[in-house]
């Protein structure tokens, strides 16, 4: 008789570091009666946090930006370091358009707001467990008004940089804030293909995250956004 569990997908492995306890047993209690998360650790601060992924490699990591000892920002890259392959939830009360761009420079996956609903929550866990970048349209327009506002650095060196048109249309839908589902249904081609042109678009930048390419898009102009 073959046991069905067997079929059953591996649950989404779950790390949240805040330093507001309240806050945080509340999110480890509520994400660990969610269908396919399981809650490995917690932590108050970002050392610690950093120290329980390298222990615990999760798949994703939820993480407050302001914390101390190391703030959410540096415990983004320093767990990236210890755990390449773990996505990065930044969760925050700040909807500062700095502390946005810093998250997406250190690695950062997803970007949320601590008055978001646990559906929500849980939702960006599964998107960003699946290879996605969480990129709200209201954060999409965050992203690209800061880069509009900086100086424009001199190119990088990327040899043989060459994006096709689909590519294009691709990170356009990608900058307005589209799902790989919802983009595949607007140019009428699978989710798969969609996957595969954003893996390439990324080989191609030379970059770690869809936000990354849409930043780095707007700021090569490689894209025109209104």
């Amino acid at each position: 008789m073959t046991d069905s569990r067997a079929f059953e997908p591996e649950p989404i492995r779950v790390l949240v570091v805040d330093d507001q306890e309240l806050f945080r047993r509340g999110m480890v209690m509520l994400l660990g009666v969610e269908q396919g998360i399981e809650v490995v650790g917690e932590a108050g601060d970002g050392v610690e946090g950093t120290t329980i992924a390298a222990s615990s490699a999760p798949d994703v990591v939820l993480l407050d930006v302001r914390m101390p000892k190391r703030s959410g920002i540096e415990a983004c890259v320093a767990i990236k370091e210890v755990v390449p392959s773990a996505k990065i939830i930044m969760l925050t009360v700040s909807d500062e358009e700095a502390d946005l761009y810093e998250a997406v420079k250190s690695g950062a996956s997803g970007y949320l707001l601590k008055d978001s609903s646990i559906e929500e929550v849980a939702q960006a866990v599964r998107v960003v467990a699946d290879g996605q970048s969480l990129i709200s349209p209201s954060m999409a327009v965050k992203l690209i008004d800061e880069f509009k506002q900086m100086s424009r650095p001199e190119r990088d060196n990327v040899p043989g940089l060459r994006l096709t048109d689909r590519e294009l249309e691709v990170l356009r839908l990608v900058a307005k804030g589209l799902n790989n589902r919802e983009i595949a249904k607007q140019l009428f081609i699978s989710e798969n293909t969609v996957k595969n042109h954003v893996r390439n678009i990324l080989e191609k930048l030379q970059l770690h995250s869809r936000m990354e390419a849409v930043m780095y898009a707007v700021r090569e102009k490689l894209l025109d956004i209104p």
